[in-house]
């Protein structure tokens, strides 16, 4: 009989945002950028609204894996599977800023409406509308008064019930109380194991393909400075679409631009070609036929 390699425990959302705030929770390399638009985002909140179910996380403890900064994973939970949506709620509730798949960092503010208990994607038209509560990280923040929030929502929308103003407000600071499964792997297990099994529960959502996996076993291994390969190829594509990504890469990964790579791909910088623009795809492509062509 094949021995479970897994346990699975339900932890409050509000747990998950305590180890956010504490950095107990780790991304590794084998992960990718926030992907999501800002629209999954607030399809995530509706569903946490309204009582529905979001998913499994999946984490691993580790004290020898890379994480994408750079860092040991000692003492940490390794986030193997929901960076998009623990990212998410960094974004939406703790009203943190994150990096998309452009390196840039952005806000992601989703807006509420307690009268018709619904979220959106706040735009200028909705900050301008009185109806809509702009920004629920404001919400959520420590210092907020509910009963406070209520009365200024009702002085500003006249005819509005305070009571269902109020409650509605609560019952959106409640989803923190909501639980969602965590699956942690046995610590004994290796990065190859864990790798595999990333991409296997990555086979739903925003699928990951060939290329992805062999950027994952590139950036596990060590041996070879897997993390920093793995991260010139992603920045080599990324400069030749924007060059002026070359100049902010020593605010975004100062100890990158001290490698040997980056002086190898600093003529991007002054290129202004945009007939071809390069994915890691083929990148990964043309290093297998020179290889093999050897």
């Amino acid at each position: 009989m094949t021995t479970q390699r897994y346990s699975v425990t339900p932890h409050s959302i509000d747990t998950f945002l305590t180890w956010i705030r504490s950095k107990e929770i780790a991304i590794p390399e084998i992960q990718r950028p926030f992907v999501w638009e800002a629209t999954s985002v607030r399809n995530l909140l509706d569903s946490l609204y309204r009582g529905y179910p979001v998913g499994y996380l999946i984490a691993w403890r580790n004290p020898t894996v890379k994480l994408k900064d750079g860092s040991s994973s000692a003492g940490k939970r390794i986030l193997i599977d929901g960076q998009q949506r623990i990212t998410a709620l960094m974004a939406s509730i703790l009203g943190h800023e994150v990096l998309n798949k452009d390196y840039e960092n952005v806000k992601i503010r989703i807006a509420f409406h307690p009268i018709n208990e619904t979220f959106e994607v706040a735009n200028p038209a909705i900050r301008k509308d009185a109806s809509w509560l702009p920004d629920i990280a404001e919400i959520f923040s420590p210092s907020a008064s509910p009963l406070k929030i209520t009365r200024e929502y009702v002085a500003a929308n006249a005819g509005i019930n305070e009571d269902h103003v109020h409650a509605a407000i609560e019952r959106l600071r409640r989803v923190t109380s909501n639980h969602v499964g965590l699956i942690e792997l046995a610590e004994d297990l290796d990065i190859e194991t864990v790798t595999e099994i990333f991409v296997r529960v990555n086979s739903a959502g925003t699928k990951l393909n060939q290329s992805d996996f062999a950027m994952s076993k590139i950036a596990v291994n060590e041996e070879f400075g897997g993390n920093t390969l793995r991260k010139a190829i992603d920045y080599f594509c990324h400069m030749a679409v924007n060059p002026a990504f070359h100049d902010s890469l020593e605010k975004f990964d100062n100890a990158f631009t001290k490698t040997e790579y980056f002086p190898k791909m600093s003529w991007l910088r002054n290129s202004n070609d945009d007939i071809y623009d390069p994915h890691y795809t083929d990148m990964l492509r043309v290093a297998f036929i020179t290889f093999h062509a050897k």
